[in-house]
């Protein structure tokens, strides 16, 4: 992380500490949608030939990759 990043990355996390239970709660809900439409929405944009039926099959086998990892 070069400087400029971590410096970012402070206030960041001071804005966080800033928010109440509730918001930070909140927070974490907006992230989780957020990274679950990218989950969905990405390889759409990737692969735009691919059918409904295709794309629902590629997330399929990335979930299975990513829940069988050894961690």
């Amino acid at each position: 992380m070069n400087p400029s990043e971590r410096a970012a990355h402070r206030v960041y996390i001071q804005a966080l500490r800033r928010l109440t239970p509730e918001q930070r709660l909140q927070q974490a809900f907006e992230m989780t949608e957020f990274a679950r439409r990218l989950f969905k929405d990405g390889p759409r944009i990737r692969f735009p030939d691919l059918s409904e039926e295709d794309l629902h099959k590629l997330s399929l086998r990335r979930l299975e990759k990513r829940h069988n990892r050894n961690w």
